[in-house]
């Protein structure tokens, strides 16, 4: 195996639109971090890079529903994961944000270099448009009906149901997420990154593991359903690719490109260059050459991501990475499979999650205990599922009956009998193995501790964290063994020097159980060298140490060493907790099984008669003027002409409707509304609207060549 100088770890940047799931830590965060703190512990040059990943067309979908802005959205979730990301013990370098100057400054460079290259095609193509607000939609500004398996929310780049891509211009029945308008087609163009041309190197890459005829990784190393994906999308032929948007939040277009007016990159250009970026904020940070870790041979690239993102981190990020031109290709990209949720596939849609930063406001003494069970079923080779039964088995059955209650008897037992410090045994103690033959249990045991120590950790290289786990807690099964079978507490009065060597094995088990906890529970580790009374951990080759010791028959513990006062790791988790937790999971669902109708529209207002119907005056008005309200961001000052007078109303649609875009717009008041003031302008009347399932207010269309003052009734 290759060795390397230096390591760089990312994970897949979180998008800002929304809080992070359980789904999110199982697919590209938990695994990055037990490999990061392994390789820091075997001391090894690494940085674990990640940050917020901020632009695209849903930012600014989430601001529309919000009645925010896309600076408010991604300022809030970018805070939210810095804070559930450190209280779950995720252990970045750096964890930096795509709206952040020096990515903008990193991604228009690439995209420069590649410009002025000639690497990108221009094309005109045709995109749906939305008349009503006069703007390109990007795909997610579009819905309708999915063409694969029919269902009409299907979104214009995925269909959420059946998981399908789509382009919006497959959609069946399209509409406009903006104002509820079916689309048009209209010509726009953008700059292309030529796949196809790119397909040749990109199947050696892939297949050989070479890059140009030099070593680049070991296919065979690479887990199978990433290698079958890519090569699934090669064998269908690679297509070129848009490399920007017609869009209003994201990184520009570099302004020295002609033709740059109202674009911006793609987000899936721009998102993986945010580990450039975020390495060179880093490296600024800390007086280190950036390149070094982007541009250097003796460097080794991992990706850790979910599999909804392996074609972009093997194909097309690394088509950009080699068009830009010195950058290294990643080593490995180990993406997991999906973890689902108590029988069903996680929906933030319908909030069917656990959303991890609740978990932790509810149950903040139990990170550990979710870690554990994120990393015991780990989606590493197929899809996986959570549950919160399978959470309260694995803490009570495994760490509460196995970890915890090893350690605690060890601690206990080694207060009770010698004062709290490590025994001296007499060195020359033999016994009788099942052959008959004398042999050296100490010397055996820490022989036994120090290969059980390395397998974990070839799985842990093997990005096999579930097996490392396993082997975690087979330390701490076989420490327990220890014990059961030779009872000490019997045998302290029959066999005192004998006791004294079982309980320092003991001791030299937790100790190793401290060590190789710290990869996947630090929490737990941190506790567990408090009870040894020695200090945190700090990554710094700790565990190459600790192998190297055992190997030359040196011990993890000395002798003598004062260890401190007992100590329970982990508690019982009640039934209680699960059912709070589970009833919590399903009331949002139990609320939404009444009808079709009544899941999609408000419910309905108390019931009128017809004479209160007919007091309502509605006609038909133009809209002669608009203008923002001063202080207020959902309010627009508009003027209408309704045929016989003008008139001034106030209404609250500034949100999803420009002033400038609907001048001349024909639309339906309620004329003999009772006048009132708002932000001290007087209201006559009341513009009618109708609001979709997202929260967007569109106009109640007057009848098709109604005048101006006509009456509807």
């Amino acid at each position: 195996m290759k060795e390397f100088k230096r390591y760089l770890v990312t994970s897949a940047l979180p998008y800002a639109n929304g809080p992070l799931h359980i789904g999110h830590l199982a697919g590209a965060y938990l695994s990055a971090d037990v490999y990061v703190r392994f390789m820091r512990l075997m001391g090894k040059d690494i940085v674990y890079i990640c940050g917020s990943d901020e632009h695209g067309a849903a930012i600014t979908m989430r601001a529309l529903k919000d009645g925010s802005t896309p600076r408010e959205v991604v300022d809030k979730y970018h805070a939210l994961f810095e804070d559930t990301f450190k209280k779950v013990g995720i252990s970045f370098d750096i964890y930096h944000r795509t709206s952040d100057p020096l990515h903008h400054e990193t991604s228009q460079e690439i995209f420069r270099t590649m410009y002025n290259k000639g690497l990108f095609t221009e094309e005109s193509s045709e995109q749906l448009y939305d008349p009503e607000v006069n703007q390109f939609l990007a795909d997610r500004y579009v819905r309708g009906t999915c063409p694969k398996c029919s269902n009409p929310e299907a979104y214009g780049d995925q269909c959420e149901n059946c998981g399908s891509s789509l382009s919006p211009m497959e959609l069946i029945h399209p509409r406009s997420v903006l104002s509820g308008a079916t689309p048009i087609v209209k010509e726009t163009k953008h700059w292309y990154l030529p796949l196809d041309q790119h397909e040749a190197w990109l199947r050696e890459w892939i297949e050989e593991g070479t890059f140009e005829g030099e070593f680049s990784h070991y296919p065979d190393e690479w887990k199978n359903h990433v290698l079958g994906q890519c090569k699934s999308w090669l064998d269908g032929g690679l297509q070129p690719r848009a490399m920007t948007r017609d869009l209003d939040w994201g990184v520009d277009v570099p302004h020295d490109i002609p033709g740059h007016e109202g674009k911006k990159l793609y987000v899936w250009m721009d998102a993986p260059i945010g580990y450039i970026s975020a390495t060179r904020q880093w490296a600024k940070d800390n007086k280190k050459k950036w390149e070094k870790y982007w541009k250097d041979e003796e460097c080794q690239l991992v990706h850790f991501i979910g599999k909804d993102n392996i074609v972009f981190h093997c194909l097309i990020f690394p088509a950009i990475l080699k068009s830009a031109g010195e950058f290294i290709l990643p080593y490995n990209v180990p993406a997991n499979q999906f973890m689902n949720l108590e029988g069903n596939k996680i929906s933030t849609s319908r909030n069917w999650a656990v959303w991890v930063h609740e978990y932790l406001e509810e149950l903040p003494d139990k990170v550990d205990e979710l870690r554990y069970c994120m990393i015991k079923n780990m989606p590493e080779l197929k899809d996986t599922e959570f549950t919160w039964k399978s959470w309260q088995d694995a803490n009570n059955n495994e760490l509460v009956a196995n970890l915890a209650n090893f350690v605690n008897r060890v601690v206990v037992l080694t207060n009770k009998y010698y004062e709290g410090k490590v025994p001296v045994f007499d060195e020359d103690l033999t016994f009788t193995g099942s052959n008959g033959e004398e042999y050296e249990f100490f010397e055996s045991e820490m022989l036994t501790l120090h290969d059980d120590l390395q397998e974990l950790c070839e799985y842990v290289r093997k990005f096999d964290f579930r097996s490392g786990l396993k082997t975690l807690m087979d330390i701490s099964t076989k420490g327990n063994q220890l014990l059961q079978y030779n009872e000490p507490w019997k045998l302290v009065k029959e066999d005192p020097e004998s006791v004294k060597l079982i309980m320092n094995v003991a001791l030299q088990y937790v100790c190793a159980l401290g060590l190789a906890s710290r990869l996947f529970m630090p929490g737990t580790s941190d506790k567990i060298q408090a009870l040894l009374n020695l200090k945190p951990f700090t990554e710094k080759g700790e565990l190459l140490k600790a192998l190297d010791k055992l190997s030359e028959g040196e011990v993890l513990l000395k002798a003598k060493h004062k260890i401190g006062e007992p100590l329970h790791l982990f508690s019982r988790i009640d039934d209680s907790v699960v059912e709070a937790q589970i009833a919590k999971l399903k009331a949002p669902q139990e609320q939404a099984s009444t009808s079709s109708s009544e899941k999609k529209f408000k419910p309905m207002k108390e019931e009128i008669t017809y004479d209160d119907f007919v007091k309502m005056d509605m006609r038909v008005a133009t809209i002669l003027t608009a203008k923002k309200v001063e202080k207020a961001d959902k309010l627009l000052e508009l003027t209408l002409d309704l045929g016989f007078e003008q008139r001034t109303v106030v209404s609250g649609i500034a949100l999803y409707h420009k002033p400038e875009d609907i001048i001349g717009k024909k639309v339906t008041i309620l004329a003999n509304l009772a006048p009132r003031k708002i932000k001290g302008i007087e209201s006559k009347g009341m513009i009618l609207m109708s609001e979709n399932e997202d929260g967007v207010l569109n106009f109640v269309a007057a009848p098709e060549g109604a005048e101006n003052g006509a009456l509807i009734s």
